[in-house]
């Protein structure tokens, strides 16, 4: 395989290794490593470390980059039908002529890839409202995880987004219903999160404002404001105090936790930036499932 690639806007200042997953498919990261160091991935003509930062317009040239079926997974290509595209248009929150708000529904992934087929940005590429331009990703949103969810409508609203969020320039409300009753009623939590890239361990700093709604001897619905943005970082720090997130199979304190509910209980509650002054605030009402879980454990919140 001989391929030149142009980097686009979207991914400007991101890592090369993260741009060559991102490009060409789940690679590992020593395979990674290998070619760049052979000279079979360059960057402008040159050699340069996995860790690179590229930038807009940067050349990456791919040459005799032969993979091997079990190393690389092709993303699996979904073609919604129009009744899946009309259901989720009716979850916008918000359509402008920059990018649209929407209440996301838990089950569905933001973009597809090796594991997950029915994702957001297929949907809305077959979307009228995407007629003549096409959804960019913006930000993140756990496949499992209902909420507000932004998509852009063009490159240069996808790239200020992109950087507003980078920037920690957007703030974000999460709530859960979490077992068991928490101790501080408000704070924040730091942690150093434990995750793998490729075998790779990496330990990255996590920090989360918190405040409970309400409470009892079994069960706490938590407000949520993350000020740093790692992978599962709500769940995991949860799961660090031995109140995991109702429905979590993945981050769970006991076994009753499996039986409780089959939906996860993170809600991407609310939204908020500023562009050129003027500032947006979006909120997501809360599932029926989640409204339904509050009922049964007796908690109380107003909308």
């Amino acid at each position: 395989m001989n391929k030149s690639f142009i980097v686009d806007s979207t991914c400007n200042n991101m890592r090369l290794d993260r741009w060559i997953r991102n490009k060409l498919g789940k690679i590992p990261q020593s395979f990674i490593e290998k070619n760049l160091r052979s000279g079979k991935i360059k960057l402008n003509k040159k050699k340069v470390k996995s860790s690179f930062k590229i930038k807009t317009n940067d050349k990456i040239d791919v040459y005799n980059f032969n993979f091997k079926d079990k190393i690389y997974q092709k993303k699996i290509l979904f073609n919604p039908t129009n009744e899946i595209v009309k259901a989720n248009e009716d979850l916008i929150i918000d359509n402008n002529e920059d990018f649209i708000v929407l209440n996301k529904s838990a089950g569905i992934a933001v973009q597809g890839g090796t594991k997950s087929k029915k994702n957001l940005i297929d949907i809305f590429n077959k979307s009228e409202i995407f007629n003549g331009t096409k959804p960019y990703s913006v930000h993140r949103l756990d496949k499992e995880t209902s909420g507000v969810f932004i998509i852009a409508k063009n490159r240069q609203t996808a790239q200020l987004l992109t950087s507003l969020f980078r920037l920690r320039k957007v703030h974000k409300t999460y709530l859960a219903i979490c077992d068991g009753e928490l101790e501080k009623n408000s704070g924040e939590w730091v942690d150093e999160l434990i995750r793998y890239d490729n075998g790779k361990k990496i330990i990255e700093k996590a920090k989360t404002i918190f405040k409970v709604i309400d409470k009892n001897s079994n069960s706490s619905l938590v407000e949520m404001h993350p000020i740093t943005g790692r992978k599962h970082q709500l769940r995991k720090q949860l799961f660090n105090i031995g109140h995991s997130i109702y429905g979590d199979k993945k981050y769970r304190s006991h076994f009753s936790n499996k039986r409780v509910n089959k939906d996860l209980m993170l809600h991407s509650y609310q939204i908020k930036f500023m562009i050129n002054n003027k500032k947006y605030t979006y909120k997501a009402l809360l599932p029926d499932y989640f409204k339904k879980l509050l009922k049964i454990k007796r908690l109380n919140f107003l909308n």
